[in-house]
């Protein structure tokens, strides 16, 4: 089963936004709008702002009764694009849309929430919430995140070269992209090492803003993109400038991504478009601060380099995107 079996399909999505952007007025959509956050000038600095939500991974929290952790998922996944242009997330909203109204389903997303705050560092300015029986089956959870960066430490990757080298960070699991297929091969009640698998889907993506900007106040200047590994997977460095990325020595998928794999019959091309496969973030960078970074991040390593060209391409695994 391929990811557009299930439901998704990733080019008509791209195709799809494509159109909806073409009937917006290009002076209304700010700078980078195909970036993984937006920019509007504010004096000397740019308001970084950017939406997302936790997607289908609500039905796993449904299904397994918990969702203590879907509050994390809906703040990492925005904290996370508005720091890929050095911008510093400062503050977050969010939207919950309800079919029926659930305490205990409302202290546990709060409880997500206020912890994916505290790790991100942001404070919750408030949100909304809404009552919509006759559309929502369950709930809806996304948000907004706002930032903030000086117009001289904007990181665009325009200022990507030939040479570069990719360095990795590891991703804490499935994150919250992928889980309408992950959904259909897998049964949630199934166990991996005594663990049932609902639960393992529910790991929380990883907040990486600390530790990216800790990298940028050490060694900024030569940091020359940031990646964000969400939909479309590997296809996401693409986003930044036409280069060719070539990943040498991928990080280890996580034993889930193996199961979703054997299950679902799909082979690299398709998990690697589909998921993180074990790499959250990319840092591109020149090599001269390869150990700055990895000093700063004991979990990141080189992974790869860029030159010139255009795609992405894991050659061991005959692994190749040409274009976003």
């Amino acid at each position: 089963m391929k990811y557009s079996d299930a439901g998704v399909d990733i080019s008509k999505e791209s195709g799809f936004v494509k159109t909806l952007l073409s009937q917006i007025d290009p002076s209304r959509r700010g700078k980078l709008s195909m970036h993984f956050t937006g920019l509007i000038r504010f004096g000397d600095y740019y308001i970084a702002m950017n939406t997302d939500g936790v997607g289908t991974k609500v039905l796993v929290a449904n299904e397994m009764r918990k969702w203590d952790t879907v509050g994390i998922d809906c703040i990492a996944m925005n904290v996370n694009d508005t720091v890929c242009v050095g911008a510093k997330p400062l503050a977050f909203v969010d939207y919950l849309a309800i079919e029926k109204y659930d305490l205990e389903m409302a202290k546990q997303i709060g409880i997500g929430l206020n912890r994916g705050a505290q790790i991100a560092d942001v404070v919750l300015l408030g949100g909304e919430t809404a009552t919509l029986p006759e559309i929502v089956n369950g709930f809806d959870l996304s948000g907004t995140s706002i930032g903030i960066v000086e117009k001289d430490r904007v990181i665009t990757g325009d200022r990507i070269a030939n040479g570069d080298i990719i360095i990795g960070i590891p991703s804490s699991g499935i994150h919250s992209n992928g889980l309408t297929l992950a959904r259909k091969v897998l049964d949630l009640h199934d166990e991996i090492n005594g663990v049932k698998i609902g639960h393992i889907l529910l790991e929380p993506t990883r907040i990486y803003v600390k530790e990216i900007m800790k990298v940028l106040k050490k060694c900024g200047d030569c940091i020359h993109g940031l990646v964000h590994i969400t939909g479309g997977g590997l296809k996401n460095m693409l986003r930044l400038k036409n280069m060719r990325y070539v990943i040498t020595s991928p990080l280890p998928p996580q034993k889930i991504f193996n199961v979703i794999m054997e299950r679902s019959g799909e082979d690299y091309q398709e998990m690697y478009q589909t998921f993180n496969m074990g790499m959250g973030f990319a840092i591109i960078a020149d090599e001269s601060c390869e150990g700055d970074v990895i000093r700063e991040i004991e979990d990141a390593r080189v992974v790869g380099y860029v030159e010139n060209g255009k795609g992405v391409e894991i050659e061991e695994l005959g692994v190749k995107y040409e274009d976003y």
